[in-house]
């Protein structure tokens, strides 16, 4: 029998979800242990949200040289070298992984390189990296295992010409045409990568619009600019097939009405969304089902059996990192009884993309707002209107604003832009705090700012607009 070790709470799964658990936890005053199979800080450190915006700044330093010549500068040869841009992007995940493994040591965490598998109510079992195996009782367990890429059927990436975003996160070379299959963020940001580092891009969605879960306004003006860039889209239009041939992929598509077509490239990535880690959890040792490759929880992260909760991806969308941050807390807080613990109001989680230029969301699109039955007045602002936009030669984008009619309440914003994800909390802000618009209206922005933008956007929305 394998040693058994006891604390208050063990958190499964080392992402931006379960070390922030970990941490509150400990905050809390509780006995708490981390247990990660691999590296601190999950797949959003590793191989998410923090390495693919090191390789995006790579791109974006490569556009101020393309635009030098606007401000002066005449740069008549330079030389690029992706090994050293990936290199940099490791160095930094690997500088903040180990930043982790600080705070672990900071606060009391017990942490354990190793798998762990429900062996029953508040008892895991360990599968240690190192061989060995151990037992963990607790009477509180949060399973934070995160998500993967979600395969398509029949077509399996194989590291080499058919990539996940593991793969396309260190290339060894810039492919000279990549296929991306899917127009979410990753599938975004990664289009936009390749195609300022010179690779001929396509991207398929199978829905019938890309970036479907934006706002009609900000899918029409990010895919205007990116095919500006030579990025090529196709929205209703699916990847049936792929088959490599030599170096290049031969790719099967359905379109609208299942006409096909056939496109050859160098690579294709899968960016077709993301499904929960739920195997080889345990979850049937203590009868927990989970849902579409989720796992059910309430509004405190509380799943269906006592003692165990979920955060993170693996307990459903949206799939980002600061989602699971706050979950993390507000599950600690309200499993200790700590006071204030509100639940998330989901709707209102900022959604990020870092492709050029950026996009920045929150709350409801136009159409959702009208769908749910509101009477919506909606501002906008482009950012070719703004000063300091024109002046940093970012003039590409815009602000939109959709308030209730009625409440003067703050519904939706919408921004197009570079930096925008910068200032895309100001209106977050202004949602918590139960800001109207008639606030809005009377709050002084600084000038110059990009931000002016959103005060402008806000004007417009009461009729008041002084620059539009």
């Amino acid at each position: 029998m394998s040693t058994m070790e006891k604390f208050d709470l063990v958190v499964v799964g080392g992402g931006p979800g379960g070390y922030v658990a970990a941490i509150r936890a400990a905050q809390l005053g509780l006995a708490v242990a981390l247990v990660e199979e691999k590296s601190l800080g999950g797949i959003c450190l590793n191989w998410g949200c923090i390495p693919t915006k090191a390789l995006l700044k790579g791109a974006e330093v490569g556009q101020t040289l393309r635009k030098a010549h606007n401000f002066g500068f005449e740069i008549s040869d330079w030389n690029f070298d992706i090994a050293r841009l990936v290199k940099h992007s490791r160095e930094v995940s690997a500088q903040l992984s180990s930043g982790i493994e600080y705070l672990m040591r900071k606060n009391g965490v017990k942490v354990y390189a190793a798998r762990a598998r429900i062996e029953s109510k508040g008892r895991l079992q360990l599968s240690l990296n190192n061989g060995d195996s151990l037992r963990l009782a607790a009477p509180h367990i949060v399973l934070a295992t995160g998500a993967r890429p979600r395969p398509l059927p029949g077509i399996m990436p194989d590291g080499e010409h058919i990539w996940t975003y593991f793969e396309a996160l260190v290339p060894k070379e810039v492919p000279e045409s990549l296929l991306i299959v899917g127009s979410g963020a990753i599938g975004l940001e990664f289009a936009s990568f390749y195609a300022d580092l010179g690779c001929r891009v396509t991207v398929v969605e199978a829905m019938q619009s890309c970036l479907p879960n934006e706002d009609a306004s900000v899918a029409a003006e990010v895919t205007r600019s990116l095919s500006s860039r030579g990025v090529t889209f196709h929205s209703s239009t699916r990847l049936t097939s792929a088959s490599v041939v030599g170096d290049s992929v031969v790719c099967e598509l359905a379109g609208p009405s299942d006409a096909f077509s056939q496109l050859t490239v160098d690579k294709v990535l899968i960016a077709a969304g993301v499904i929960g880690n739920v195997e080889d959890l345990g979850l049937d040792n203590i009868g927990l089902e989970p849902s579409h490759g989720t796992i059910p929880v309430d509004e405190w992260c509380r799943t269906p059996v006592v003692g165990f909760y979920a955060i993170g991806d693996v307990a459903g969308g949206p799939c980002l990192a600061h989602k699971a941050s706050h979950e993390a807390v507000l599950c600690i807080e309200a499993l200790t009884g700590t006071d204030g613990t509100k639940p998330l109001n989901k709707t209102f989680i900022p959604r990020c993309t870092y492709c050029h230029p950026q996009i920045a969301s929150m709350g409801l699109t136009e159409d959702g707002a009208k769908k749910s039955g509101r009477s919506v007045r909606v501002g906008h602002f482009q950012l070719r209107a703004n000063g300091r936009a024109l002046a940093s030669g970012e003039a590409d984008g815009f602000v939109k604003v959709i308030f209730d009619a009625e409440s003067d309440e703050l519904l939706g914003a919408h921004m197009v832009g570079a930096d925008v994800t910068e200032q895309l909390q100001g209106f977050g802000i202004a949602h918590t705090l139960e800001a109207t618009a008639h606030d809005l209206v009377h709050t002084v922005f600084a000038h110059p700012t990009v931000s002016e933008a959103m005060h402008e956007a806000v004007l417009d929305a009461a009729g008041i607009a002084l620059h539009a």
